[in-house]
């Protein structure tokens, strides 16, 4: 099994930069998709971003493209979220998942492992 683990929340001001790592136990850790969601006060969870096992197969929501980027190291079982020109808008609590491939967790298809999630605050 796969049990992710987020780092990296914080207060930030609108415009500023944020990395989020999760790390993840487990010896398959390195053979998952692994994802990020967040789910803002009042709202739905929803898709941030996900990445392949090898890192071929990106997938982004566009409301963060082209300023979040996701990247993974599975030499050292993580992978990280940099987060560039934050928004209030952006203000939720951030979760790491796993699954088995970036396209189902881009849909939120059969995703089973997630972590417990770390809190983002943008403010104005």
């Amino acid at each position: 099994q796969v049990q992710p683990a987020e780092s990296g929340g914080g207060l930030v001001q609108a415009g500023d930069s944020l990395r989020l790592s999760c790390a993840a136990s487990g010896s398959t850790f390195s053979i998952n998709a692994i994802g990020w969601y967040r789910q803002a006060p009042g709202k739905e969870r929803e898709f941030v971003a996900a990445i392949s096992q090898g890192g071929s197969s990106i997938y982004y929501a566009d409301s963060v493209k082209e300023r979040f980027t996701i990247s993974r190291d599975n030499a050292k079982n993580a992978v990280y979220l940099q987060m560039d020109s934050l928004k209030p808008e952006d203000t939720a609590v951030y979760y790491c998942a796993g699954a088995d491939s970036a396209y189902d967790l881009s849909i939120g298809r059969g995703v089973p492992y997630w972590g417990k999630g770390t809190l983002v605050t943008v403010s104005s």
